[in-house]
């Protein structure tokens, strides 16, 4: 975890300085003295943010004590502090998030409680930019809180997307990256990485996330001006259930990949047993109309049988896998013995004899016949597990922490330092993207599209880039699915929030275009990770252009075209 940064007493000076020359600065206008002479500078020719605040031009400073400015330099400057103390708080929540799932490993704290950790700063802004004030004024604010939403996706899936191919790219050989094998350069298509199939499944289920967008903006789609009000609680029940499945899902996703890895081991063992003994010199397995080989069986089975008592016992059958050595991938021969032996014994009598052999061998073949040979049964059965087996250790045992009462109550400290942050700075965070607004006649979504995100999902981009630098399936995976996982719960518990402030305080939904870019971006970005596994660095480009793609079709719709 990087250390958190620390203000020397200059810099401090510094910043109290700036705090100082941001706050409300009032003056008194001297009218009634026509004798003094003026400086020759016309106040009218004079930029907007390099006045001082004149008398009737005041701000509300947030809490009562908060700095704040009606100028576009000093709104700026305020933007740049509190979205630094965002990046702090969402900074803590990492750490403590991370130390957390140490402690406690995966599940119901992994994939409940994290999660939604990871998502509170923006859940946090996009509160606020609607809770406060008139209904008036949160229909003003609220954009803030959608351009937060849709700028952290649309950065997450292009900007953060595109830099972790690049940084993470390795020669790509057979259709897969090799790992920490880097020699062909900015090669468009002979460089890039793969990632596991769960992955993918992250990435559709990102896709599919999108649904509650898709449901409140029926209305429009379709016209019809009266029950928006109820469709927008329809949205929000739809969101609520998209986030509660989500969570349920990454509860249990640590036990749903140990049973598809245990099964895709079990399907790797049978490849690897059929291709020894098709390889022996004891004959060929199958005939020519694909029966099994039953003179070569029969000479496999004596092989096997140390005793020639006319059966195979665990104890031989465990000598035959130890004998094997099946080192592209890690077993437990004592598993793997009861997995065949299941197999095999079907009079359940803890021993096989050759009719039973003969059966399973053949039920063995005949799932192999999908493949041309049994070498490339083998070799695809390899290549699944490679795929699956990148989450392996997601699921492993956790190790023991040192001295978890001190890193429980740490984890703790961080967790609650983050959440107060996020808390005390939101709303002055809000009221700044509002006030900058205001100075520079730019749209404030705009400006929380493109700041905001920064703030609130850069230390998770940050962390995502390093750990991708790896250049390692694994760290691949590992990168990409926090990726699709921290939209998604964007989509879900921030879209949430967002629907229960519109529908609570009557608001009006109006955000055609900004729906239709995150659905555009989300889309397009799931189809890449449900089709392909491996992302030459071409793909990385098209991430890269989505983002000004995004910003300019807003601005088409909204600006050109009348959309809100």
């Amino acid at each position: 975890m990087a250390a958190p940064l620390k203000l020397k007493p200059n810099l401090l000076l510094t910043f109290l300085f700036f705090l100082i020359l941001c706050g409300c600065t009032y003056a008194r206008f001297i009218t009634d003295r026509p004798d003094l002479v003026s400086d020759g500078v016309e106040a009218s020719k004079v930029p907007q943010f390099l006045r001082l605040v004149a008398a009737e031009e005041t701000c509300e400073q947030s809490y009562g004590f908060l700095p704040c400015t009606t100028s576009a330099l000093g709104n700026l400057f305020l933007i740049l502090v509190y979205g630094y103390l965002m990046f702090l708080a969402a900074t803590y929540l990492s750490a403590g998030s991370e130390l957390l799932l140490e402690i406690l490993g995966p599940g119901l704290v992994g994939g409940l409680f994290l999660p939604m950790l990871g998502a509170l700063p923006d859940a946090m802004l996009i509160l606020v930019s609607g809770l406060s004030g008139s209904t008036e004024v949160a229909q003003s604010q609220v954009s803030v809180g959608m351009g937060l939403l849709a700028g952290s996706t649309v950065m997450l899936l292009t900007l953060a997307w595109g830099t972790c191919v690049i940084v993470g790219k390795c020669d790509i050989e057979n259709s897969v990256a090799i790992d920490s094998k880097d020699t062909k350069g900015f090669s468009l298509t002979g460089s890039g990485i793969s990632t596991d199939v769960w992955t993918s499944y992250a990435g559709i289920i990102m896709a599919i996330s999108v649904i509650p967008f898709v449901v409140v903006q029926l209305p429009q789609v379709l016209n019809i001006n009266s029950g928006r009000h109820l469709v927008v609680l329809i949205a929000l029940i739809v969101s609520v259930l998209v986030l509660i499945s989500y969570c349920l899902y990454q509860v249990f996703q640590p036990k749903i990949q140990k049973r598809r890895l245990a099964y895709v081991k079990h399907k790797h063992v049978m490849a690897g047993l059929l291709k020894h003994w098709n390889t022996s010199a004891l004959g060929e397995l199958s005939t020519e109309d694909g029966k099994p080989n039953e003179e070569a069986l029969k000479k496999i089975f004596k092989t096997i049988d140390d005793n020639d008592d006319g059966h195979l016992s665990h104890k031989e059958l465990k000598a035959l896998i130890v004998g094997i050595h099946f080192n592209e991938i890690s077993v437990d021969e004592n598993e793997v013995v009861e997995k065949v032996m299941k197999d095999f014994d079907i009079s359940n009598d803890s021993e096989v004899n050759f009719d039973e052999f003969y059966a399973g061998v053949d039920r063995w073949l005949k799932e192999a016949r999908g493949n041309d040979s049994i070498d490339g049964y083998h070799m695809q059965t390899k290549r699944d597990h490679d795929l699956l087996g990148i989450g392996e250790h997601r699921d492993e045992t956790v190790e023991a922490v040192e001295d978890p009462r001190w890193n429980s109550i740490k984890a703790a400290l961080l967790l609650l330092l983050g959440t107060v942050i996020a808390a005390g700075f939101a709303d002055p965070l809000v009221d700044t993207v509002n006030n900058f607004s205001a100075a520079t006649s730019i749209p404030t979504f705009f400006i929380s599209f493109i700041a905001l995100p920064l703030a609130t999902n850069s230390s998770e981009a940050v962390s995502a880039i390093i750990f991708a630098s790896r250049k390692k399936i694994r760290s691949a995976s590992l990168t990409f699915s926090e990726l699709y996982g921290a939209v998604t719960m964007n989509n879900a518990l921030c879209l949430s929030v967002f629907l229960a402030l519109v529908y609570a305080r009557g608001l009006v939904w109006d955000f055609s275009s900004e729906v239709l870019v995150i659905l555009f971006v989300c889309i397009v970005m799931g189809v890449f990770a449900s089709t392909r596994t491996t992302f030459p660095l071409w793909t990385a480009l098209v991430a890269f252009v989505l983002y000004p793609f995004s910003l300019a079709l807003v601005y088409v719709l909204d600006f050109v075209f009348g959309w809100s």
